[in-house]
């Protein structure tokens, strides 16, 4: 199994009120697994809040890797500040689209 993460060394504090950032997480399996559960607690404890200052768009390859690289292009459309895959071939497709 391959792990993508997404760190933030520095001390960080509230995310500034009125500014909406925009992520994107991609996978390949059909339900949101554990590292999906894990970044949005990581969010929340950045102070992020969902629907408020963070919007996450998930997309999900159901098990049809295939897809990874028309859901990455899908989420680029988005213009997310990031993209977190939870598998190498999700990141591989995103680096592709991006």
């Amino acid at each position: 199994m391959a792990i993508s993460v997404l760190a933030d060394a520095a001390p960080v504090s509230a995310q500034p009120a009125g500014k909406v950032h925009r992520s994107g997480y991609l996978e390949p399996y059909a339900t949101p697994g554990e590292w999906f559960q894990a970044f949005r607690r990581g969010l929340r404890d950045l102070g992020y809040v969902k629907g408020r200052t963070v919007i996450i768009e998930r997309r999900s390859a159901a098990g049809r890797t295939a897809r990874l690289q028309d859901l990455a292009a899908e989420l680029v459309g988005f213009q997310p500040q990031v993209i977190v895959a939870s598998a190498v071939p999700g990141a591989l497709a995103a680096k592709e689209a991006t």
